[in-house]
């Protein structure tokens, strides 16, 4: 399967739902990093913000590539605990193809030979060891001063106010990255938790928006065409189970505006900086990163997992069948915050490392 991320840094995830453990490989950390093992904790347990995530024990066990709390230069691997990984109804392949999850696309790719438990390698557990990775990398880079953080911009039909695009801060950042529900606006906050109990008693599930931006990324990082700082950070966030959409900066307003209301106008600021007055561009120009804020918005579909029966198909028999779900799910946006952010991270370092004097 292809679980392996390779550009500058190299990211390997391995592991099913259901298996004894989940676990990652990261190689080409600079070596000598300083490793907080309770902020990679306090990071990777922000996963279970509105108990919306599998259950996966949060404290990484680090086999490698750390020594003395430094990185030493050699492949960085981790591996976490599945907790609750029993599933009577998946312990034998039912060859049923269920609404919403991959379980037909992933019989026909690899033969029906996948394990299908608790949805397999497919499952929204596999954003554990990514949070580990990039919680790993956000510190490395917050030791740099980037700062990257995310809030829901919107569940449903509820909209948190967004970032400012031109002015977020560090401490912008770090204060909605505290909360248990990171919103910017508490009583919208409120709001959606209402949304997502109603939608819990009503047996439905709720989809929405993640809204990320990274500070203090200097300009110049990334290059073009293929291996633009977009595109990298695209194929970290999609690598998130139930991402359906991204954009970056105005992302597809820009395709309503004339151009010299999309051109961001450059200038100098007092302190000899050039910036731009507005930042439509999401901090990001011709792939590479242009000292703005870098900023992006990750659409989220609903959970799969609903209450009541659902239509589903026997692959083998080629027969409709009645099944119930296993579970209910009524809101994963609150979970896949720490995700979108691990992703960034991964890039941004990434791309970091070509940086001048950044080891």
């Amino acid at each position: 399967m292809s679980s392996v991320w390779n550009n500058r840094i190299s990211i390997s995830m391995f592991g099913e739902a259901h298996g004894p453990a989940i676990g990652v490989t990261v190689d080409n950390l600079p070596a000598g990093e300083y490793i907080d093992a309770e902020a990679l904790g306090e990071f990777m347990a922000r996963r279970y913000s509105g108990g919306s995530s599998s259950p996966v024990n949060s404290i990484p066990h680090i086999m490698s590539g750390v020594f003395n709390d430094r990185t030493t230069g050699s492949p960085l691997c981790a591996f976490l605990q599945n907790t609750g990984t029993s599933a009577p109804q998946h312990e034998e392949p039912d060859n049923l193809v269920r609404p919403g999850h991959a379980d037909y696309t992933g019989a026909v790719r690899y033969k029906g030979f996948n394990d299908v438990r608790g949805g397999g390698h497919f499952s929204d557990r596999l954003t554990a060891p990514l949070c580990f990775a990039g919680a790993v990398c956000a510190q490395i880079l917050e030791r740099r001063g980037i700062y990257t953080g995310a809030h829901i911009l919107q569940i449903h039909n509820i909209k948190d106010n967004p970032f400012d695009p031109v002015n977020i801060t560090r401490d912008g950042v770090l204060s909605v990255r505290a909360k248990k529900f990171p919103v910017i606006n508490d009583r919208k906050g409120w709001d959606m938790i209402e949304d997502i109990n109603k939608a819990h008693e009503g047996g439905e599930s709720l989809g929405g928006v993640i809204e990320c931006a990274a500070v203090n990324v200097p300009a110049g990082i990334g290059s073009p065409v293929f291996d633009g700082l977009e595109n990298n950070i695209a194929q970290l966030v999609f690598g998130i189970p139930g991402v359906r959409g991204l954009e970056f900066g105005a992302g597809f307003t820009s395709a309503k505006m004339v151009g010299s209301q999309n051109n961001d106008e450059f200038y100098v600021n007092d302190h000899g900086h050039v910036l731009t007055k507005t930042n439509n561009h999401g901090g990001i120009i011709g792939g590479i990163s242009s000292g703005m804020p870098i900023t992006l918005r990750v659409a989220m579909k609903p959970s799969e997992y609903t209450a009541g029966a659902q239509t589903a198909v026997n692959y083998r028999e080629m027969t409709s069948e009645t099944v119930e779900s296993e579970q209910h799910i009524p809101c994963t946006v609150p979970a896949a915050v720490p995700c979108v952010e691990a992703a960034v991270n991964i890039a941004l370092l990434s791309h970091m490392l070509d940086y001048p004097n950044f080891c």
